[in-house]
């Protein structure tokens, strides 16, 4: 039985046992590891994708694009590279409104069937097309990718979030979002694996490079073929079930005791549960019309608007939303454009044939993800419930502007090694700092019935943070160079510490509970309103 609802839920996959579990936040459960499998693989491929590009355009070039007097266009360059994040955009907003109006349970899974649907067709593009549609082709369908791999952030979030106890919560969010470091790990080291096995061909003929790439990009299809049954087919939380149930009946739902996420002792609601549903059956209609006439029970995106319009509410949106945009800007410029970093530590793929030159490039990238990436992740995982939301995303802006001023201070005079530590430093605590928590503030900060729309477009905004570092990195270091791009990063991260103080603390805040403690005051103001008339 489950503990919010008092019924069965689909009690084969024991994925509902997950939301009523109370044991130490370190110690995971089977059904939390199989949730943490399903739904951390939308991260995994998301990093994948992100990262394998920068590692397959140079493989794309030598193959449509080797002769000299006809070079990629940069502005075609950047369309496939920047089409995935593009489409994050559209897919945040979209599964996120869609999650909050039809439920989880009839949206989720659908983000994955377009991210494989999307991952055929680019590795399915015409070799016979000329160069230009060649890179055309794949950058339409990398905007498709985008949309399904932006629907997994509001899904897998609130999926988790909506089932988590509060005191596991962070933990569990932190777990899904490090599946992005494994995601970029793997983007290296599939490269690296795929090129070792077709280098004799790659050196005899330089075209078969083509098969290359295709079967890089191919295999994130085992990762999504793994998960996609099992997200089409995952039960709906008892909390958003409650949550529609709530707002069926209306506020006063409350003021029986029934509040999101506060479960009652399991024999006492044996005892009562039968009452309890006789009478909210008998009293659902008249609840419904009585909040009708007190203008109580909007449509969704009215719910939205109206929720948002309290100050209290919208300051913390802007400051998830506005973080995320922020730390975005600092993050993808840098990691979208490491050859500064590769050149450093000897692997910016100049020397040797063209495939040595591909391989360490995969190399460099590897070891740049095992240095600090992936590392803070872990070290959050770890801190998250005892030092705080907001205290590790302040304290990591700051430690960016630190590492971002020194390496941009003397960015003309570091020698290798101390210009190495200093990145893996910066690297370190991007994750141990705002780049996870953004994340995770967003799915914990607000109440059932607006959760995903609400991370949806916090996370939108920080992927129009990553569009534009993007496309104006290149641009900005041709005219001030790349030490005056990470001044202005610096100054970012100032930004971004100040900007962390318009969001609540979240740990151990049952957003629900808040929410349903709100409602009950706007509910009996409304009803002294009508009185008084």
């Amino acid at each position: 039985m489950d503990a919010f609802a008092g019924k069965p839920v689909n009690e084969e996959s024991g994925l509902a046992e997950v939301e009523r579990d109370e044991r130490p936040t370190w110690l995971l459960t089977w059904p939390e590891v199989k949730l943490l499998g399903i739904a951390g693989t939308g991260f995994l491929l998301d990093a994948y994708d992100l990262f394998v590009i920068n590692q397959v355009m140079p493989m794309l070039k030598l193959r449509y694009f080797h002769d000299p007097a006809h070079p990629l266009d940069p502005a075609l360059q950047d369309f496939v590279k920047a089409g995935a994040n593009v489409g994050c955009v559209i897919g945040q907003l979209l599964f996120g409104y869609l999650a909050d109006s039809l439920g989880r349970k009839a949206v989720y899974g659908k983000e994955m069937l377009v991210i494989i649907f999307a991952t055929i067709l680019t590795i399915s593009v015409p070799s016979y097309l000329n160069p230009t549609g060649v890179m055309v082709w794949l950058g339409v369908f990398r905007i498709v990718l985008g949309v399904g791999i932006g629907g997994d952030y509001p899904m897998s979030s609130t999926i988790t979030s909506d089932r988590a106890s509060i005191q596991r919560r962070g933990v569990l969010l932190t777990f899904i979002f490090a599946n992005q470091g494994w995601g970029s790990l793997l983007a290296s080291l599939i490269t690296m694996i795929v090129l070792g096995g077709f280098k004799s061909s790659i050196e005899h003929d330089v075209n078969n490079i083509d098969k290359a790439w295709r079967v890089i990009i191919g295999l994130s299809l085992v990762a999504a073929l793994s998960v996609v049954y099992q997200r089409l087919t995952l039960p709906e939380s008892s909390k958003f079930k409650q949550s529609q149930q709530m707002q069926a009946e209306g506020d006063d739902a409350v003021k029986k005791g029934t509040v999101l996420g506060v479960p009652e002792e399991k024999d006492e609601k044996e005892l009562q549960q039968a009452a309890e549903l006789a009478e909210k059956d008998r009293e659902a209609e008249e609840l419904k019309q009585k909040e009708v006439e007190l203008g109580a029970r909007p449509s969704h995106a009215n719910e939205f608007v109206t929720y948002f319009s309290e100050w209290r509410h919208a300051r913390v949106l802007i400051g998830t939303a506005g973080t995320w945009f922020l730390i975005d800007i600092a993050l993808y410029g840098i990691n979208l454009n490491q050859s500064v970093v590769l050149e450093t530590i000897g692997f910016a793929g100049k020397n040797g044939s063209e495939w040595q030159k591909l391989f360490d490039i995969a190399t460099g990238n590897l070891i740049i993800t095992a240095l600090g990436f992936l590392p803070g992740y872990y070290v959050t995982l770890f801190f998250i419930e005892k030092l705080g939301r907001k205290w590790i995303m302040i304290q990591g802006f700051l430690m960016n502007a630190l590492f971002l001023g020194i390496l941009a201070g003397r960015f003309h005079s570091l020698s290798k090694v101390p210009f190495v530590v200093l990145f893996a430093f910066l690297q370190f605590f991007f994750n141990f700092g705002a780049n996870t928590i953004t994340y995770v503030i967003a799915a914990e900060s607000f109440p059932t019935r607006v959760r995903a729309s609400a991370h949806g477009i916090s996370a939108a905004c920080g992927k129009c943070g990553a569009i534009l570092a993007a496309f104006a990195f290149n641009t900005l270091t041709s005219k001030i160079g790349t030490d005056g791009v990470l001044w202005i990063f610096l100054g970012v991260s100032f930004l971004g510490a100040a900007m962390s103080f318009l969001v609540n603390e979240t740990t151990g805040v049952d957003p629900d509970v808040r929410d349903a403690q709100e409602r009950q005051a706007a509910l009996l103001a409304r009803e002294q309103a009508v009185a008084a008339q």
